[in-house]
């Protein structure tokens, strides 16, 4: 009896459920947009956590030791900065002198 019901559905029927359908639509793109954008700060920030953890460290190094760091490797391995590899991208360059401070760049990658 009940499928009978739903085949005779009238049209005013149908027009009552469109507005619902509408605004659960709306609600769920919203959503998907509002964690979008939460998910883009919140990666922009750690980035940038990273490269200040990655300074701080050189410096560090450079007060201690008198000298920056010869490898990127070195300054995590002595100074205890942990990088993420399957989120950021790391670029340490600029060592040719022990007393001018590298060049340290942190990039998000893609996806993540």
């Amino acid at each position: 009896m009940r499928k009978a019901a739903w085949k005779k559905a009238s049209p005013r029927r149908v027009a009552s459920i469109i507005p619902g359908i509408f605004i659960f639509v709306t609600i769920a793109v919203l959503v998907i947009v509002g964690l979008t954008g939460v998910k883009r700060g919140s990666t922009e920030e750690g980035q940038k956590i990273l490269e200040q953890s990655l300074r701080r460290a050189a410096v560090s190094c450079y007060a201690i030791e008198g000298r920056y760091p010869p490898s990127l490797d070195y300054l995590t391995r002595h100074y205890g900065v942990v990088i993420d590899g399957s989120k950021y991208e790391v670029f340490y360059t600029g060592v040719f002198a022990s007393n001018i401070m590298p060049e340290i760049t942190v990039i998000a990658k893609e996806g993540r």
